[in-house]
């Protein structure tokens, strides 16, 4: 017999502590994004789940408000229950269990952001916030460097692998959106918080940049131990 959702989120959460090495925060907020959707859909199997359902469910979330504020959901608010929802519906479906794909629960698209410009002296205070005295610190501030001369996207970032950079060019090929491969220049500022970072480096893992906590996971050179573009995003925005 296949568990209820409510069950399945639980399940769900776990897994996601225990396999995926995910942090609290980040539990918690699946946690409360999932909860929205069970206590939407009510008695419902992963079978029932569907785009009908779904389509109910945006509207839900569409037409929400604050009970304190009024206000409504922002519309990347909301996009942020649809990811979870996603991110739900591919656990069950790992699990062989009945349910609607993944790839059919769309976004909507989002407000735009106005456009944000540091000044010199925000720039420079980004920079230096980084603690220098660790290995975390390091890797901090060879990122911010690299973004801030190179222009890459954080997804072309991530992505990186420490034999695409040549040091000795100071340059390194990305391929970015459409599969359009160019060329990155890196200043000389760069290229040497990159040489510091590689030389406090210990291990033979191919990412160039990688986390330090959770698990050690030295399997497929390496790649769960690459740094993720949420935690750069983090590391800009802290």
């Amino acid at each position: 017999m296949t568990k209820s959702i409510p069950s399945l989120i639980t399940d769900f959460l776990e897994y996601l502590e225990l396999e995926r090495n995910s942090s609290q925060r980040t539990i918690r907020n699946y946690d409360h994004y999932l909860k929205r959707f069970a206590d939407f859909a009510g008695e419902i199997t992963p079978k029932d789940i569907n785009l009908e359902v779904i389509r109910k469910y945006r509207l839900h979330l569409a037409r929400y408000t604050d009970p304190k504020t009024k206000a409504p959901l922002k519309r990347k608010t909301q996009n942020f229950f649809m990811i979870a929802l996603r991110a739900f519906l591919r656990y069950l479906t790992r699990l062989d269990i009945q349910t609607l794909s993944a790839e059919k629960v769309e976004l909507g698209e989002q407000d735009p952001s106005p456009l944000k410009v540091l000044d010199e002296e925000s720039l420079q205070r980004l920079l230096d916030a980084p603690d220098t005295s660790s290995k975390e610190g390091i890797r901090d501030k060879t990122i911010l460097e690299m973004l801030f001369s190179t222009g890459l996207r954080v997804s072309e970032l991530a992505s990186l692998n420490r034999e695409q950079v040549n040091l000795d060019r100071k340059e390194f090929g990305v391929v970015g959106k459409g599969g359009k491969e160019r060329v990155v220049f890196l200043s000389d500022t760069a290229c040497q918080w990159i040489e510091r970072y590689l030389m406090i480096r210990k291990d033979s893992f191919k990412p160039l940049f990688i986390r330090y906590q959770g698990r050690v996971a030295p399997e497929d050179n390496g790649e769960y131990m690459r740094l993720s573009t949420r935690s750069i995003e983090r590391i800009v925005c802290n």
